[in-house]
């Protein structure tokens, strides 16, 4: 090898007896995983660290694929013992010594050795390898980077409602098999109790569909979508259910029996939706709002989405949340409605009317998301380039930048309704199982955190 910048493999006629090459390497969560990707092992991390183990062998077949003999090299056979596991955070130097040539074959045997940073040997073989007879030299390429995206924070947010009594929960119409298992998955994760409200018919018909047992749970009959909504929404005013769910029924029906004046969930804030997204890349969750309840939004709403939003902020952890107010520019500008609500927005927060969070706007989404997009427009702010709650001018907006991250970005989108007596779980028959499972999580954590602080719920309207 030439530098740093070129490769260059080395012939049998070049190499002799006791020559050697090695390279270091520490085993990270991410290499597993990509290993445990490309080989279809669903447990690289298992008891016996077997495929840790093969790792250290591919470390070996690195070596004599780019160093010792390098490029034109021919793999023919390979021995390796597994002496002991390798395990996550371990420093693994692969070492390739030749102890023998055959010139009758142009195969070089090697003795190979992987060990780690205690000096240990962990991999102990050998190889033969058909060595090129062809001299090469090339540039370096880059390899591209790639990244696993694990949604490790919906796992933080679940792990965060074990070992509590499960919440009762009435699902309205769940009579679709996607609806059953959902509230089934959740049960079994020890999250909700559900209350299953619907056609009884229909509800046992879904859940032989799904192959679910649902004799164990609590069925309250119902004669159709909308009487399933209204009996869900009135076993939550008798304190049976602290949770609300959506089942098989269209959103603005359950919506309608949930802001009800007389039998409804109101409160003294405004209902809104929040997506908690779980996006590649970004060291926390990204709360967007609103997305799915408030069409076109008043100042007045909007500054109540923003109080409900970082009520949720809090209670995921986020202390301290910072707020983008979005627009499609990051300037005040009176032909943009939108421009004045943030600016608005901010004011209010300012003067005390808003709490618990660091507002600004209006800004532009590259400038809310990207701190190298802030620096370029000379934006100087707390919020710009670091935003953990984007608040969008419309339901329209909102949606489109959610399904976008969503379907385009490989992201995952839990979703909570907010405001109401009692958090209300909205999922989708697109949503992952782990989805559904975070929106009600989050859910748990709010109504649970409800007694305490009353995150994002309000009074009761009288």
């Amino acid at each position: 090898m030439m530098g740093n910048d070129f490769i260059e493999n080395r012939t049998f006629d070049e190499i002799k007896i006791g020559d050697q090459a090695s390279l270091v390497r520490t085993l990270s969560l991410s290499d597993m995983q990509l290993f445990g990707l490309a080989t279809g092992d669903a447990d690289p991390d298992g008891p016996d660290a077997v495929a840790n183990g093969m790792w250290g062998g591919g470390l070996i077949a690195a070596v004599l694929g780019t160093q010792l003999p390098g490029a034109g090299a021919t793999y023919r056979s390979q021995s390796l013992q597994f002496v002991l596991p390798v395990r996550l955070g371990d420093t693994i130097t692969a070492s390739v010594r030749v102890v023998e040539k055959h010139p009758e074959h142009g195969v070089i045997v090697f003795e190979c050795r992987c060990q780690n940073q205690n000096g240990e040997d962990v991999v102990l073989g050998r190889a033969e390898v058909e060595a090129p007879k062809t001299k090469l030299r090339y540039v370096r390429s880059a390899l591209p980077d790639v990244s696993i995206s694990t949604h490790d924070r919906y796992r933080q947010l679940i792990e965060r409602t074990q070992g509590q009594t499960p919440l009762p929960t009435a699902i309205a119409h769940p009579s679709s098999a996607h609806a059953i298992a959902a509230a089934i998955e959740a049960a079994k994760a020890g999250l909700i109790d559900p209350i299953l409200v619907g056609p009884g018919k229909k509800l046992r018909a879904a859940a032989a569909e799904a192959g679910c047992d649902i004799s164990a749970f609590r069925l309250v009959t119902a004669d159709h979508s909308h009487d399933a909504a209204a009996k869900a929404v009135a076993l939550v005013h008798a304190g049976e259910a602290k949770l609300l769910m959506k089942g098989s029924l269209h959103t603005d029906e359950l919506m309608a029996a949930v802001i009800s004046a007389t039998t409804g969930l109101r409160t003294e804030r405004r209902i809104s939706h929040a997506y908690v997204m779980d996006v590649a890349g970004r060291s926390s969750p990204l709360i967007i709002t609103d997305a799915a309840v408030n069409i076109l939004p008043s100042l007045q709403d909007k500054a109540d989405i923003i109080r409900n939003a970082i009520d949720l902020a809090h209670v995921i952890g986020i202390e301290v949340p910072k707020v983008a107010i979005l627009s499609a520019v990051e300037t005040v500008n009176p032909d943009l409605p939108s421009t004045l609500d943030a600016a608005a927005l901010c004011k209010m927060a300012d003067r005390g009317q808003i709490v618990g969070g660091i507002l600004d706007g209006p800004l532009a989404l590259d400038n809310a998301i990207s701190e190298a997009a802030a620096r370029e427009k000379g934006i100087v702010s707390p919020v710009a380039g670091k935003a953990e709650i984007l608040v969008v001018p419309n339901l329209e907006a909102g949606n489109m930048l959610a399904k976008q991250l969503t379907f385009l970005g490989g992201a995952d989108a839990a979703g909570v309704v907010l405001g109401a007596r009692v958090p209300i779980i909205l999922t989708s028959r697109a949503d992952t199982g782990r989805t559904r499972l975070a929106s009600c999580a989050i859910a748990v954590l709010l109504a649970r955190a409800a007694p305490k602080a009353a995150p994002g719920l309000g009074r009761e309207v009288a």
